[in-house]
């Protein structure tokens, strides 16, 4: 059996929007997943095919103090992946990355993230 339509359609506008969207090494892409349960953040140098830093709702970070707990996948669990992700990528000097949301619409959770990535210092 194939995936449902809503996967179907999310692939879909994932496909138009990496059309678009190409991490470099100046400015690697800040690609955002969401499942029901946990969110996940992955900064990306698509020109040498490495994950240069990852964070998500799943693992303790030192930025994140402590687990979101049982509700690591709501806003709050979005929040501190998205300051989680913004210290890895400042520590190692990466100030820009351009925003890949994977398909997902702007708002809610995936929102959340980029809002607090953006608070904690990148830029996007």
């Amino acid at each position: 059996m194939g995936a449902s339509i809503r996967t179907e359609a999310r692939l879909r506008r994932k496909k138009g929007v990496r059309k678009r969207i190409r991490g470099t090494s100046e400015r690697p892409r800040l690609c955002v997943f969401r499942s029901s349960r946990h969110i996940y953040a992955q900064i990306i140098d698509d020109s040498i095919g490495r994950t240069l830093a990852g964070a998500s709702s799943l693992y303790k970070s030192k930025s994140q103090g402590e687990k979101a707990g049982r509700n690591c996948g709501n806003m709050k669990g979005a929040t501190l992946v998205g300051t989680a992700i913004a210290d890895q990528a400042l520590a190692q000097a990466i100030k820009r990355v351009v925003f890949d949301r994977n398909g997902f619409l702007y708002h809610g959770r995936v929102k959340a993230l980029a809002e607090a990535a953006r608070q904690g210092g990148l830029e996007f």
